[in-house]
């Protein structure tokens, strides 16, 4: 196992991971930024009000992207188990 095969496999591994993540942390930072501004308009300042609005945002996002994402995690595993022989020799 080279040097590069390695690195190879960590891009793959950050670039899958921020793939699947994006869906969530998107719906999370626009849901975020909307509480944030009507706070600001209706100046009420609490820090717990945005938690409700997130959670069940991304629950709606997790419902609609979750097949996609397992399936992309699958495929991944799949393809990295797949090629062991060549890594190994």
């Amino acid at each position: 196992m080279t040097p590069e095969t390695v690195i190879t496999i960590g891009q793959q591994a950050v670039e899958m991971t921020l793939l699947v993540s994006a869906p969530l942390l998107l719906t999370a930072l626009v849901i975020g930024l909307v509480v944030s501004i009507f706070q600001a308009a209706t100046q009420i300042n609490e820090m717990t009000l945005s938690f409700i609005p997130k959670m069940l945002g991304i629950f709606v996002v997790l419902i609609f992207t979750g097949p996609w994402m397992i399936s992309m995690m699958v495929d991944y595993i799949q393809r990295l188990f797949g090629n062991i022989p060549w890594m190994i020799g």
